[in-house]
């Protein structure tokens, strides 16, 4: 099948909100760079239909959720300015097809990252303060039943997200020991910390700075980087509200509602 095909069908699952099979076998050799050319090509349409993009998203960058989804290395995604929800606004399970959320720091650059081989100094030079955030992680994949290049054709999984209002510079956070904890109804439902996240945050925006540079793109000032979980992701069963505590970082809530128009 072609790429052009399999991007279709991603799309038509996402237009009429019902979740399609694995393309995982309908691309030769299961291969990565072909599940980036989909999601390239679901980039270019939505940007065609009036999206705009405001940055990149870092996907399997825990073991915890590696290992949940039966994969070995992280991937990416682009954000679009509709799946950007501030603290506490509404977001309508209507838009939604498989929710689940996990806990992030987002990075937001000053500066472009465009040097041939990023650094981690590279990253915390161009990066003007963070935010607390969760991240509504979505799939067009029936039952999540996705490999690596199910979830990067499309899109890495992206959905929505949720950022805290406080921000803070990095020099007053120590990332790899950051904590984290996410609350639904009272009672905690994930936990992790900041190495989880390929060792920090910082580290995986490196990764993903050093590959798109490598596919010929990088990082630009005011891009929104969503860098990773920090622990296991969780299933959105219904309305309701999820808390994310992130220590010295604060806090940050997403609230999910019915019957409310995308």
């Amino acid at each position: 099948m072609s790429i052009e095909s399999i991007t279709a069908q991603l799309i038509e699952a996402a237009r009429i909100g019902v979740p399609c099979q694995p393309i995982r076998n309908l691309i030769a050799q299961n291969n990565i760079d072909t599940g980036y050319a989909v999601q390239s090509g679901i980039t270019e349409q939505r940007v065609h239909d009036g999206g705009h993009i405001v940055g990149r998203k870092i996907g399997l960058t825990s073991p915890a959720v590696q290992k949940q989804l039966g994969v070995d290395q992280p991937d990416f995604g682009t954000l679009f300015a509709d799946m950007v929800y501030h603290e506490g606004e509404p977001i309508p399970l209507e838009s939604l097809l498989q929710p689940k959320v996990e806990a992030e720091v987002a990075f937001v650059l000053g500066r472009d990252l465009d040097h041939p081989a990023p650094s981690v100094v590279d990253v915390i030079q161009a990066t003007e303060f963070v935010l607390p955030a969760i991240e509504v992680v979505d799939s067009r994949i029936a039952n999540w039943d996705i490999s690596i290049v199910d979830t990067i054709a499309d899109n890495a999984s992206c959905g929505a997200l949720v950022l805290g209002t406080v921000p803070h510079r990095l020099e007053q956070l120590d990332l790899p020991n950051l904590g984290m904890s996410l609350e639904h109804r009272g009672q905690v439902v994930s936990t992790g910390a900041g190495r989880a996240c390929l060792g920090s945050p910082a580290i995986a925006v490196t990764w993903l700075a050093r590959e798109l540079r490598r596919r010929g793109a990088s990082l630009k000032a005011g891009d929104i980087i969503l860098s990773g979980a920090l622990g296991p992701m969780v299933s959105v069963t219904g309305a309701g509200s999820y808390r994310a505590d992130l220590g010295e970082l604060g806090t940050v809530t997403a609230v999910f509602s019915e019957g409310i128009s995308a």
